[in-house]
């Protein structure tokens, strides 16, 4: 009878310390920052607060493993990379998974398997899913230890590309792709996701994006009644549905506005200044602001727009931002306020990467 117990490998000590290398270590896991992820969720109670506005309508008197359950389980799994619900028939026997879940990881129950999970994808309804969107702002607000002053919140959409035609998925001829395109909206001063919606794959309306600010507003004024909401976004959400509800809801807005000959003619005096100035002192390039109004399309309402113009070598470069913000200067508008979006897009670039939210095909 052969003895096949693996003897240990002894190392030379380290400053005194015995090391050994052996391979009856039991039951290991690769996963173990799942731990933290599961004390942040107990502390926020996010799967709770999820499954709650979730129906389940299943027998309770036949259900062993909750929707709390079943959802903290999809989450922490997604969290550390393992985006596909097949990966849990693999992770209901992970130790770490199985602490995280408050099972012992020897003699606790497995967790559940990727049927389970699978029933829940398309099981809530439109009026649920507003529910949850509703959880995750409820969640944001909550994180404010008192309610802020003020609020910048900025919205954005980014490709999601699928390798099918799953529910929802178009084909969209600016990324000459099939996809998705979900919006996001972070308070990006503080880091915060207020919110995320997954969405078909084509540009929004002005009636789609009016709709999700006003639900936004309304649940943040909910919590926070006396916190000044100022939404930013690029021209694709420079829509006169947008900018007329805002301006009858006491919202402040900042957008990116594409430039006309209309637009360019009201500022062609700063302009041609500051093309003689560059052109007189030889600049590379000379760099001012101005300020007009405008009214774009067919609507007659004069709204504040500021300009950035940057005379060069090549010739003049001239950017818009359309706003209802009544102090500021143009150039604070522009560099400062409106620049700063760019750190949402490094947040998108974030949950792309994190817990792999790109990769829903």
């Amino acid at each position: 009878m052969f003895d096949d117990t693996t003897q240990p490998f002894r190392f030379p000590a380290v400053r005194g310390n015995k090391l050994t290398a052996a391979f009856d270590g039991g039951r290991l896991s690769s996963d173990c920052g799942v731990l933290l992820l599961a004390e942040a969720a107990r502390r926020m109670g996010i799967a709770e607060k999820l499954a709650a506005v979730i129906p389940d309508p299943r027998d309770p008197t036949r259900v062993i493993r909750g929707l709390a359950e079943i959802l903290l389980a999809r989450m922490r799994a997604v969290a550390c990379g393992y985006e596909d619900a097949d990966d849990l028939d693999s992770l209901r026997t992970d130790p770490a998974f199985k602490l995280a879940c408050g099972r012992l990881p020897d003699s606790g129950a497995e967790l559940m398997s990727q049927p389970t999970v699978s029933q829940w994808e398309n099981a809530p309804n439109v009026r649920d899913l507003f529910r949850l969107g509703r959880v995750m702002i409820d969640l944001y607000c909550a994180s404010y230890p008192a309610a802020p002053r003020a609020a910048v919140l900025d919205i954005d959409d980014t490709l999601d590309v699928v390798h099918g035609h799953q529910q929802l998925s178009l084909y969209n001829a600016h990324y000459d792709e099939r996809c998705f395109l979900p919006i996001h909206v972070y308070d990006t001063a503080t880091t915060r996701p207020a919110a995320v919606i997954l969405r078909p794959g084509k540009t929004p309306s002005g009636v789609e994006i009016r709709g999700h600010i006003r639900r936004l507003v309304r649940e943040i004024r909910r919590h926070s009644p006396s916190t000044r909401i100022t939404i930013r976004g690029d021209s694709q959400y420079c829509r006169p549905e947008v900018m007329d509800w805002c301006e009858k809801n006491g919202v402040d807005y900042i957008f990116g506005l594409p430039g006309t000959r209309a637009l360019a003619a009201k500022v062609e005096e700063v302009a041609d200044a500051m093309r003689l100035e560059r052109a007189l002192e030889d600049k590379d390039s000379v760099r001012g602001f101005a300020e007009t109004t405008h009214a774009a399309g067919s609507s007659n309402h004069e709204r504040r727009v500021s300009a950035r113009i940057e005379a060069t070598r090549l010739g003049l470069d001239m950017r818009y931002v359309v706003n209802n913000i009544a102090s500021g200067t143009a150039e604070w508008l522009y560099d400062e306020l409106y620049c700063a979006r760019g750190q949402a897009e490094n947040l998108i670039k974030l949950h792309h990467e994190g817990p792999l939210s790109a990769n829903t095909a």
